[in-house]
């Protein structure tokens, strides 16, 4: 765990990732601060939550913090188009990225995706590969990539559309599980959350991946 005193800045705190990871940060006693950074507030307190409201595309110097964990991300159907999703997956994320560099911060912790390739055919995919080699070389001392495969989670109460994708991905992953390999099951997001923070946490100089079946279970794991 990290050591007393210690201060976190989470960006994305409304996603469905965000969320979780803003919650094993102020449920942990070793921090005496947690910054959430974006576009809006939350509706929500606690004693350690410092909020910031930002542009992502003029971002202002992020606060003093050891550690950084960025959860942004969209599709494109959301955004609306594919520029309008990388100005969100990529643009938004590297300049938080160097914001936090340039406060400071040794530790990074990020929400990718599986199958996170620049020279992917796949759009997203590729998208998401430009991301991570874009934070790799800002010169973070730890590096830590979560790359899930389908999040599932309670998007209903963040106000999101339940995806029809998602839905019949848990239906298949719970119908064949013992033929899916553990990296291509569907990943709950307080998984990835707690898996994250701890692989930060715990992390060494370098760059880490975490791929869905590491992260499986891990919130159960963090209360045994």
């Amino acid at each position: 765990m990290a050591d007393p005193g210690q201060v976190a800045v989470v960006v994305g705190a409304t996603g469905l990732v965000g969320q979780e990871i803003l919650a094993v940060l102020l449920a942990d006693k070793t921090y005496r601060s947690v910054h959430v950074v974006g576009r809006r507030k939350l509706q929500q307190s606690h004693p350690k939550l410092i909020q910031q409201v930002v542009d992502f595309a003029a971002m202002p110097r992020l606060p003093q913090a050891d550690e950084v964990y960025i959860a942004l991300g969209t599709t494109i159907k959301v955004a609306g188009s594919k520029a309008a999703f990388r100005a969100i997956d990529l643009d938004a994320v590297v300049a938080v990225g160097r914001a936090a560099c340039a406060s400071g911060a040794t530790k990074l912790g990020v929400v990718s995706a599986m199958g996170a390739d620049r020279k992917s055919a796949v759009f997203y995919n590729q998208v998401k590969g430009e991301m991570e080699e874009a934070l790799a070389s800002l010169g973070f001392q730890s590096l830590v990539i979560a790359r899930p495969s389908l999040l599932v989670g309670a998007r209903e109460a963040l106000g999101q559309p339940v995806r029809r994708g998602e839905r019949i991905g848990m239906v298949v992953t719970q119908l064949f599980k013992p033929l899916i390999p553990a990296n291509y099951r569907a990943v709950q997001a307080q998984d990835v959350a707690h898996a994250l923070v701890h692989a930060v946490h715990t992390a060494t100089a370098g760059t880490y991946c975490l791929l869905s079946g590491e992260m499986q279970g891990a919130s159960r794991g963090s209360r045994a």
